[in-house]
């Protein structure tokens, strides 16, 4: 699972971007993870510049 550390995020959209499966929704001030539809590829988590997103297992 995919874990937001939202008050951290600058909503640059580089998550969105390289999601192979669409499930990362990115709003104004409002970042979302479809956990149902991820694949926990880690990509989002690779490319994130300010380390906004982590990895955790469960």
């Amino acid at each position: 699972m995919i874990k937001i550390k939202e008050a951290l995020c600058d909503f640059c959209g580089t998550c969105v971007s390289v999601c192979p499966v669409d499930c990362i929704e990115l709003q104004e001030a409002l970042i979302k993870i479809d956990q149902n539809s991820c694949t926990d590829c880690m990509l989002c988590v690779y490319v994130c510049p300010i380390e906004t997103l982590e990895y955790s297992h469960g």
